[in-house]
């Protein structure tokens, strides 16, 4: 896959966008660029999980904030922790052709991170989060992210059981908050990596 002209319209956009073969050359970036005494906050992300990028920081010496790692009676305070480290490494559930990431959530700590929180943030998005515009990142979402999500999750969605949305008001809804960022924020630095490789949901 090309990835010269969304890297071209995410960077006329104030991103720093990259593009690389494969989730082992993202690593090996990662660990040249965050050094072992920084703090790294990771939001929730099968990308990033599966990889095993937290695992390869905290190997090094890096100290990481990842609730997904965390005995439960923990998540609360490692979220807050990820939202104040130096770094965040998140993924996208989705990228638009014309230069949006479009993200949905059910706490909105991830989501926050990305755009309000540490100075530095890293968003790691395989080929398969690519769509063409916001109608198709939303449907996407819907359809291929928390589907799956509520299934890993054990959540008593409709999504689980039919595999799209269907706007639902259950307790275990997942989807509360959509976030689309056209710009990256003033004093921000906001790294998108595109990897030509499926990752995540």
């Amino acid at each position: 896959m090309d990835f010269g002209e969304i890297v071209q319209v995410f960077s006329k956009r104030g991103f720093k966008a990259r593009a690389y073969d494969n989730i082992e050359q993202v690593k090996e970036v990662l660990k040249e660029e965050i050094a072992p005494d920084q703090s790294v906050g990771i939001g929730g992300s099968m990308t990033v999980k599966q990889s095993g990028i937290s695992d390869m920081l905290r190997a090094r010496g890096s100290t990481v904030y990842f609730h997904w790692e965390t005995d439960k009676s923990e998540i609360d305070r490692v979220r807050k922790l990820a939202s104040q480290a130096d770094v965040y490494l998140s993924s996208s559930n989705a990228v638009t052709a014309d230069g949006k990431l479009v993200n949905i959530d059910g706490d909105g700590n991830r989501v926050a991170s990305m755009f309000y929180g540490p100075d530095r943030v890293y968003v790691i998005c395989g080929r398969n989060k690519i769509v063409d515009n916001e109608d198709q990142a939303v449907e996407r979402i819907k359809t291929k992210a928390c589907p799956p999500n509520a299934e890993r999750l054990n959540r008593d969605t409709p999504c689980r059981k039919t595999g799209r949305c269907h706007d639902c008001t259950s307790p275990d809804r997942m989807c509360s908050i959509k976030v689309v960022m056209e710009r990256c924020p003033k004093k921000k630095e906001i790294n998108i990596m595109f990897v030509n490789e499926e990752l995540g949901y």
